[in-house]
Protein backbone atom coordinates (compact mmCIF):
# COMPACT_ATOMS: atom_id res chain seq x y z
CA UNK A 1 0.00 0.00 0.00
CA UNK A 2 1.19 3.50 -0.87
CA UNK A 3 0.17 6.07 1.75
CA UNK A 4 -0.26 9.80 1.19
CA UNK A 5 1.22 12.49 3.41
CA UNK A 6 -2.24 12.65 5.07
CA UNK A 7 -2.36 8.89 5.67
CA UNK A 8 -4.71 7.84 2.84
CA UNK A 9 -4.19 4.87 0.54
CA UNK A 10 -2.91 6.06 -2.85
CA UNK A 11 -2.44 2.61 -4.36
CA UNK A 12 -3.52 2.95 -8.01
CA UNK A 13 -6.87 1.43 -8.92
CA UNK A 14 -6.72 -1.03 -11.82
CA UNK A 15 -8.97 -0.72 -14.88
CA UNK A 16 -11.34 -3.50 -13.77
CA UNK A 17 -11.95 -2.00 -10.33
CA UNK A 18 -12.31 1.46 -11.88
CA UNK A 19 -15.00 0.18 -14.27
CA UNK A 20 -16.80 -1.54 -11.39
CA UNK A 21 -16.74 1.67 -9.31
CA UNK A 22 -18.10 3.68 -12.26
CA UNK A 23 -21.21 1.54 -12.81
CA UNK A 24 -23.58 3.76 -10.81
CA UNK A 25 -22.29 7.09 -12.10
CA UNK A 26 -24.34 9.35 -14.38
CA UNK A 27 -23.33 9.92 -18.00
CA UNK A 28 -22.23 13.48 -17.12
CA UNK A 29 -19.96 12.33 -14.31
CA UNK A 30 -18.46 9.58 -16.49
CA UNK A 31 -17.85 12.12 -19.28
CA UNK A 32 -15.97 14.47 -16.94
CA UNK A 33 -13.95 11.80 -15.12
CA UNK A 34 -13.03 9.51 -18.01
CA UNK A 35 -13.24 11.68 -21.15
CA UNK A 36 -11.76 14.85 -19.63
CA UNK A 37 -15.03 16.68 -20.10
CA UNK A 38 -15.97 20.05 -18.66
CA UNK A 39 -19.39 20.95 -17.34
CA UNK A 40 -20.86 24.31 -18.43
CA UNK A 41 -19.94 27.27 -16.19
CA UNK A 42 -22.36 28.30 -13.42
CA UNK A 43 -24.23 24.96 -13.70
CA UNK A 44 -22.37 22.65 -11.32
CA UNK A 45 -24.20 21.39 -8.27
CA UNK A 46 -21.35 22.22 -5.88
CA UNK A 47 -20.62 25.75 -7.10
CA UNK A 48 -22.52 27.35 -4.22
CA UNK A 49 -21.77 24.72 -1.55
CA UNK A 50 -20.65 26.59 1.56
CA UNK A 51 -21.03 23.88 4.20
CA UNK A 52 -18.31 22.59 6.49
CA UNK A 53 -16.78 19.40 5.13
CA UNK A 54 -14.58 17.83 2.51
CA UNK A 55 -14.82 17.59 -1.26
CA UNK A 56 -13.86 14.05 -2.33
CA UNK A 57 -13.30 12.31 -5.66
CA UNK A 58 -16.63 11.30 -7.17
CA UNK A 59 -15.20 7.90 -8.13
CA UNK A 60 -12.89 6.72 -5.34
CA UNK A 61 -13.75 9.10 -2.45
CA UNK A 62 -10.16 10.27 -1.89
CA UNK A 63 -10.31 13.60 0.00
CA UNK A 64 -9.30 16.35 -2.44
CA UNK A 65 -10.20 19.73 -0.91
CA UNK A 66 -11.35 21.05 2.45
CA UNK A 67 -14.32 23.41 2.45
CA UNK A 68 -12.12 26.02 4.16
CA UNK A 69 -9.98 26.19 0.98
CA UNK A 70 -12.96 27.01 -1.27
CA UNK A 71 -13.40 30.56 -2.56
CA UNK A 72 -15.60 32.42 -5.03
CA UNK A 73 -13.53 32.94 -8.17
CA UNK A 74 -16.33 34.24 -10.39
CA UNK A 75 -15.35 31.71 -13.08
CA UNK A 76 -18.45 29.52 -12.78
CA UNK A 77 -16.70 26.46 -11.35
CA UNK A 78 -15.88 25.52 -7.75
CA UNK A 79 -12.46 26.95 -6.95
CA UNK A 80 -9.98 26.13 -4.19
CA UNK A 81 -6.72 27.66 -2.90
CA UNK A 82 -5.00 24.40 -1.98
CA UNK A 83 -5.59 20.65 -2.00
CA UNK A 84 -6.38 18.48 1.02
CA UNK A 85 -2.86 17.07 0.58
CA UNK A 86 -0.58 17.89 -2.37
CA UNK A 87 0.01 14.23 -3.15
CA UNK A 88 -3.74 13.59 -3.55
CA UNK A 89 -3.54 15.27 -6.97
CA UNK A 90 -1.52 14.53 -10.10
CA UNK A 91 -0.63 17.38 -12.42
CA UNK A 92 -0.35 16.84 -16.16
CA UNK A 93 0.56 19.28 -18.92
CA UNK A 94 -2.53 19.86 -21.06
CA UNK A 95 -2.00 21.37 -24.52
CA UNK A 96 -5.57 20.83 -25.74
CA UNK A 97 -7.88 23.59 -27.02
CA UNK A 98 -4.99 25.71 -28.32
CA UNK A 99 -3.59 26.62 -24.90
CA UNK A 100 -1.18 25.29 -22.30
CA UNK A 101 -2.79 24.42 -18.96
CA UNK A 102 -2.14 22.13 -16.03
CA UNK A 103 -4.72 19.37 -15.72
CA UNK A 104 -5.37 17.89 -12.29
CA UNK A 105 -6.32 14.26 -11.75
CA UNK A 106 -7.07 12.16 -8.70
CA UNK A 107 -3.81 10.55 -7.58
CA UNK A 108 -5.52 7.27 -6.70
CA UNK A 109 -7.99 6.59 -9.55
CA UNK A 110 -6.59 8.94 -12.25
CA UNK A 111 -9.97 10.61 -12.84
CA UNK A 112 -9.98 14.03 -14.51
CA UNK A 113 -10.96 16.74 -12.02
CA UNK A 114 -10.23 20.09 -13.67
CA UNK A 115 -7.23 22.41 -13.97
CA UNK A 116 -4.99 24.53 -11.75
CA UNK A 117 -4.09 28.11 -12.65
CA UNK A 118 -1.54 30.57 -11.18
CA UNK A 119 -4.11 33.34 -10.62
CA UNK A 120 -5.55 32.42 -7.22
CA UNK A 121 -5.57 34.23 -3.89
CA UNK A 122 -2.90 34.27 -1.20
CA UNK A 123 -1.28 32.43 0.35
CA UNK A 124 -0.80 29.92 -2.51
CA UNK A 125 -1.56 32.12 -5.52
CA UNK A 126 -3.21 29.05 -7.07
CA UNK A 127 -6.76 28.47 -8.30
CA UNK A 128 -7.78 24.84 -8.48
CA UNK A 129 -10.75 25.00 -10.86
CA UNK A 130 -12.90 21.87 -10.51
CA UNK A 131 -15.89 20.30 -12.19
CA UNK A 132 -18.69 19.72 -9.66
CA UNK A 133 -19.33 16.44 -11.45
CA UNK A 134 -15.86 15.23 -10.45
CA UNK A 135 -16.56 15.81 -6.76
CA UNK A 136 -18.84 14.70 -3.99
CA UNK A 137 -19.28 16.80 -0.84
CA UNK A 138 -19.10 15.07 2.53
CA UNK A 139 -20.39 17.21 5.38
CA UNK A 140 -18.38 17.33 8.59
CA UNK A 141 -19.91 15.29 11.40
Amino acid sequence: MTCSSAGFDLTPIDAGKRAEMARGLSAEVRHVLFEHGTEPPFCGGLLHEKGDGTFVCALCSLPLFRSTAKFESGTGWPSFREPYAPDHLREIRDASHGMIRTEIRCARCDSHLGHVFPDGPAPTGLRYCLNSAALRFERAA
